[in-house]
C-alpha cells in the first residue's frame, strides 16, 4: 500500500498517518525525517542539502527527489508507504511516478485531509504543548498539564497571523498536486473535520477500497 498524505497544516495528518502504520506496518516517511537522517548519517545527498539548509535556501527539487528516492530504495519499504510532505509540487509528483515506475511500484492512492481554513485557524491558535512531556493539548487545559504538571506553552508559530500565512502558501503549493492525482483517479478526499475515528474509517476504507 503505498500512500501519499496531503491536508494543510494542523489538519490531522500526523494523527492518521499513526493510525495507518499501526494498521498496515508500513513506514511513515516525512522529508523532514529524511532530511534529518541523511544528515545525520553524513550521506553525500545529506551533506548537499545541508549546504542549502545553512544558508536558510529550499532545498531544490532535484536533491529532495533524489533523497527521497534514496529512501524508497530501503528495504522497510517493500509492503509499502505513507508519504508526508512530498510530493509538495506537480513536479514532484512526476518524478515521483517515474521513480517508483523503474521498481515496478506506482501510488496507490492519495489521501486529502480537508479541514476549512477557519477550522484550522482555531484550532492551531488554541493547541498548546508541555515544556516537560512533550504532551500536545488545548488551550482549555489551562497553563499546567494534566499529565506531569508541566507548563502549557503555544508555539511561537501558531499565531493567527503565520498560521493564515502558511495555509495560503499550502493552498498555492497544492492545488496543482490535488488536480495531478485527480487526473490519476487515485485521489480520496476526506473530511477532517470531525472525531479522529470517523476519520479513520474513512481513511481505511479509501485505503482498502
Amino acid at each position: 500500500m503505498n500512500i501519499v498524505l496531503l491536508g494543510a497544516p494542523g489538519a490531522g495528518k500526523g494523527t492518521q498517518a499513526k493510525l495507518l502504520v499501526d494498521a498496515y506496518d508500513i513506514p511513515h516517511i516525512s522529508t523532514g525525517d529524511i532530511f534529518r537522517a541523511a544528515l545525520a548519517e553524513g550521506t553525500p545527498l545529506g551533506l548537499e542539502a545541508k549546504k542549502y539548509m545553512d544558508a536558510g535556501e529550499l532545498v531544490p527539487d532535484q536533491l529532495v527527489i533524489d533523497l527521497m528516492n534514496e529512501r524508497l530504495a530501503q528495504p522497510d519499504t517493500a509492503l509499502g508507504f505513507i508519504l508526508d510532505g512530498f510530493p509538495r509540487t506537480a513536479a514532484q509528483a512526476v518524478a515521483l511516478d517515474e521513480a517508483l515506475a523503474a521498481s515496478g511500484r506506482k501510488i496507490d492512492v492519495a489521501l486529502s485531509i480537508d479541514v476549512e481554513p477557519e477550522v484550522i485557524v482555531k484550532r492551531l491558535s488554541a493547541r498548546r504543548t508541555c515544556a516537560e512531556c512533550g504532551r500536545i493539548t488545548t488551550a482549555d487545559e489551562g497553563d499546567t498539564c494534566q499529565a506531569c504538571g508541566g507548563k502549557l506553552e503555544q508555539r511561537a508559530d501558531d499565531n493567527e497571523a503565520t498560521i493564515r500565512n502558511r495555509l495560503s502558501v499550502y493552498a498555492q503549493q497544492t492545488a496543482p498536486l490535488i488536480n495531478y492525482y485527480q487526473g490519476k483517479n487515485v485521489l480520496v478526499a476526506i473530511d477532517g473535520d470531525r472525531p479522529i475515528a470517523e476519520v479513520w474509517a474513512d481513511v481505511k476504507a479509501a485505503c482498502e477500497h
